[in-house]
């Protein structure tokens, strides 16, 4: 897989991918509409932020590619790919509990804070890409 040249796409399977963690200096595009919502992507090296409707929605340090994001009420699932071992937060519903597989392996249950955000670590320096999936217990 590769970086989002256009840092943001609706992929043929209705997925998302965004992202370009190759870039040196902040970039961002603003009113990309997918499915009656309307994303704003910030991207470079050192992070990657995407917001719908201008709420939080994903981010990681330092900045990584996500391909083909899918969230709904009950689960999010992508893959993300970076140069380096990436945190990434997620908005989620607030003080609910998830399970939490990253390749493949189930990390445990995690519960999302007031705020509803849920952080993971990913492990990009062994692996060229990582698949994530969360769902709501």
């Amino acid at each position: 897989m590769a970086v989002i040249d256009e840092l943001i796409r609706e992929e043929e399977n209705g997925s998302l991918s965004f992202g370009n963690y190759e870039l040196t200096t902040k970039t961002k595009k603003d009113g990309f509409e997918y499915n009656g919502d309307s994303y704003k992507i910030k991207t470079f090296n050192e992070i990657t932020k995407l917001e719908r409707n201008g709420m939080f929605v994903y981010e990681s340090v330092p900045g990584t590619v996500v391909h083909e994001f899918r969230a709904t009420d009950k689960q999010v699932m992508f893959t993300v790919e970076g140069e380096a071992d990436a945190q990434v937060t997620l908005e989620l519903e607030a003080e609910t509990e998830y399970k939490v597989h990253v390749a493949d392996v189930y990390v445990g249950k995690m519960k999302t804070n007031l705020g509803g955000k849920l952080s993971i670590s990913v492990e990009l320096e062994e692996a060229d890409q990582v698949d994530v999936a969360i769902e709501k217990v």
